[in-house]
């Protein structure tokens, strides 16, 4: 992928104020949702601190989580969306499913997302390189099994995590806060 974003339009007339960063484990949501949140002035939700007990510890030795292990977890977060949207936040969560994503946009209606793009073998090296994570970089390949690329769906900016945070946080922010097409 190209330094380029792709992006389609928002549908609604006033920009949201919800946005989820999300993507594969090791593409940098969290370094870019908490650069973006910065930026707007919005609150950070880093969607990795309300996984169960259960999941962490499934997580933490090696098994990939299932559908019904993220039940729980999306509801938690749409919760928690619905609560901030109205004075702005940032939410990181992998969404790597579209009904995920829609669970999460029935919560708060017009959600935009930001989608980290990365190759597998980049965001294993990343995932390997990290020494406090939970995540075990024998889980990305299960990831990327999972991933139902949201590129194309109404609301997404599909940026290339290879770019530094700062230029991804620019264009995530420029994104943000573009008037609305019609």
């Amino acid at each position: 992928m190209d330094s380029a974003i792709t992006q389609n339009t928002r549908s609604s007339q006033v920009p949201p104020k919800a946005l989820v960063v999300m993507g594969v484990a090791g593409c940098g949501k969290s370094s870019l949702g908490e650069a973006v949140a910065a930026r707007l002035g919005w609150h950070l939700i880093e969607g990795d601190d309300f996984h169960s007990a259960e999941a962490v510890q499934k997580m933490r030795s090696g098994t990939p989580l299932t559908d019904a292990d993220r039940e729980g977890w999306l509801d938690r977060l749409g919760a928690l969306l619905q609560n901030e949207a109205a004075t702005g936040v940032v939410l990181t969560c992998s969404a790597l499913r579209k009904v995920y994503r829609e669970r999460l946009r029935a919560a708060v209606p017009g959600l935009s997302f930001a989608f980290m793009h990365i190759e597998q073998a980049v965001a294993e090296a990343r995932v390997a390189a990290r020494t406090d994570h939970l995540f075990p970089a024998s889980l990305v390949a299960s990831q990327f099994a999972t991933l139902e690329s949201p590129t194309g769906e109404a609301g997404v900016v599909t940026l290339d995590a290879t770019q530094a945070i700062a230029t991804l946080a620019q264009q995530a922010e420029a994104w943000m806060t573009r008037p609305a097409s019609n």
